[in-house]
């Protein structure tokens, strides 16, 4: 999930800009255009998956808002922000259309912090899975195709049987980090991301609500963090570590 709680058109025109630029720079490294074009597959399952977990969970705990909404889809089309999507493809980290919930709906067997935090995990979680599953793809396609993936330090290095077998393990790799990256990237506790909703039931009470007070403030520290790069300069290394670190722990299992 992912929903502003102020102008979204000032959001919008900063993160158009950061995507005009990103695109940019793609435009001027050579292979950087394909490689883009290789990681639409992982954007579109990473996000459509990410909220119909959302949406199940809501549903599984008595909310049937995202039910009534056509959300329980894994149509890519009923999931999709276009910014989001866009910045996800080309930064790595972004967002699917936000999952309505009605918290007063959730059925009584814990609270609603409680309830609220489970369908905010339940996107990050899905994305992790998906990265395992791509993981062991990829690594059973490389024993397969007598195909190699080295490892100098945090870089990768895939040495392919043949061009067709390239294209192939790299979208699979890509759908690997482009999965870490959106379960990374939404676990910051900041609003408007999940992390914020899923760090609440551990929060004592004052601070609790000095964070629920205080929203608008956080959301300037979000925005700020990720104009000024620093929200890429803290979950890059992050992102690229564990990307690095699962193909390793892959190819030694399989």
């Amino acid at each position: 999930m992912f929903n502003f709680n102020f102008d979204k058109r000032v959001i919008y025109v900063i993160i158009g800009i950061m995507v005009l630029r990103t695109v940019a720079q793609y435009a001027t490294v050579e292979g950087a255009l394909l490689g883009l074009v290789l990681t639409i597959p992982g954007v579109l399952i990473a996000i459509t998956f990410h909220e119909f977990a959302h949406a199940f969970v809501a549903d599984k705990l008595g909310d049937d808002t995202p039910r009534r909404q056509g959300r329980l889809s894994l149509n890519p089309f009923d999931h999709l922000d276009p910014i989001g999507s866009l910045l996800l493809l080309v930064a790595g980290f972004g967002w699917g259309k936000p999952v309505q919930v009605n918290p007063n709906n959730y059925n009584r067997k814990r609270s609603i912090e409680k309830s609220d935090a489970l369908v905010s995990i339940a996107g990050p979680l899905m994305n992790f899975l998906l990265a395992i599953v791509f993981t062991i793809i990829t690594c059973i396609v490389i024993n397969a195709t007598g195909s190699k993936l080295l490892f100098i330090g945090n870089d990768m290095i895939l040495v392919a049987s043949n061009q067709g077998t390239e294209i192939g393990l790299k979208i699979l790799i890509l759908a690997v980090t482009t999965n870490v990256g959106l379960g990374i990237f939404n676990l910051i506790p900041l609003p408007p991301l999940d992390g914020s909703k899923v760090i609440m039931p551990f929060l004592p009470y004052k601070a609790k609500q000095f964070f629920k007070q205080n929203e608008t403030i956080f959301y300037i520290i979000f925005v700020a963090i990720w104009v000024t790069g620093l929200a890429s300069m803290i979950i890059s290394p992050i992102i690229n570590f564990l990307d690095v670190n699962l193909l390793k722990l892959g190819l030694s299992i399989f």
